[in-house]
């Protein structure tokens, strides 16, 4: 298949990259300057063009047989009103772009898989969340419906699209745990707020492949959580991550303080979801990595 990528030079698009390339696919990725497409991993093309805006870029995006859309500013920051906006916008219109790159002769031929967060679903407790769960309320839920509702347009054009919902992604070249692991290693980290809240993650592996199990599996469509069957409490992932590494685990941090320091982008980690993928699960997808000690284990040999 012809896959075209935007965002595909940050954190999960390279690695994606790299996984569509090794199974034979072809690959165009959407970098912001030729600078950028230097980076981008051997066998890819490169095409030039800020996500953003219209461009020529969207010629060869209407080209192929699936567009990936990944584009999105960071959330783990402090929510200024700027940065809302940023956060927001980056989201809805590089989505709006994607759509707008697919040719009415050649909408129901093609597949839109648009990221999404699980960020969408109230924090629930010990509730179990699917596919079918309610939006929460929130900055971020209010985020991810603008976001779907914006990828959902292609949709009503007749093209397959797929919401994909996407828990913490745990990978070996940046993200979450790039942030963890210093802190971890030298014996200071710790649960954050009262460490009963859920976390709902996924190693980058079992990410990349899933993205070509639902590109492949024409019958899938619509809203699909793309994250491990075992989600973990906040408690657990950090007792795990400080056993892998043998160093203890003995200073949490208290949630008055997480908020003093992230702002309203701390309840994102202090008021998780129990999230797991129904559908994939339903659909025979085989996950490398379905528990955190692995997941973990994994990532840490490779940091």
């Amino acid at each position: 298949m012809n896959f075209f990528l935007m965002g595909g030079t940050g954190f999960i698009g390279i690695p994606l990259i790299r996984h569509l390339i090794k199974k034979g696919h072809n690959v165009t990725a959407l970098a912001r300057t030729s600078l950028k497409a230097e980076y981008l991993p051997p066998g890819a093309n490169a095409v030039t063009g800020d996500p953003l805006k219209p461009g020529a870029w969207q010629k060869s995006a209407g080209d192929a047989d699936v567009i990936i859309n990944l584009v999105g500013r960071p959330i783990m920051t402090r929510w200024t009103r700027t940065a809302k906006k940023e956060i927001l916008d980056s989201r809805i219109i590089s989505t709006r772009m994607a759509v707008r790159a697919i040719p009415d002769r050649r909408a129901h031929r093609m597949t839109l898989i648009n990221a999404n967060a699980v960020g969408y679903y109230e924090g629930s407790g010990d509730t179990l969340i699917t596919e079918k769960s309610p939006p929460g309320k929130g900055f971020l839920a209010e985020v991810c419906r603008h976001w779907q509702k914006e990828a959902e347009v292609a949709n009503a054009m007749g093209t397959r699209t797929i919401i994909a919902r996407l828990g913490a992604v745990l990978g070996p070249e940046g993200g979450m745990l790039a942030q963890m692991l210093p802190v971890f290693r030298l014996g200071i980290g710790g649960r954050l707020g009262s460490g009963r809240q859920w976390f709902s993650w996924i190693h980058m592996h079992d990410l990349t492949a899933c993205m070509l199990f639902v590109a492949e599996n024409t019958k899938m469509s619509g809203v699909i959580n793309i994250c491990s069957p075992n989600p973990v409490t906040n408690r657990e992932l950090t007792g795990t991550l400080a056993d892998i590494l043998n160093r203890p685990a003995m200073l949490p941090v208290p949630a008055h303080v997480l908020r003093l320091i992230l702002g309203g982008s701390a309840e994102i980690a202090l008021r998780g979801q129990r999230v797991i993928p129904a559908v994939l699960e339903k659909a025979g997808f085989a996950f490398s990595f379905p528990t955190l000690k692995e997941a973990l284990e994994s990532l840490t040999g490779e940091w």
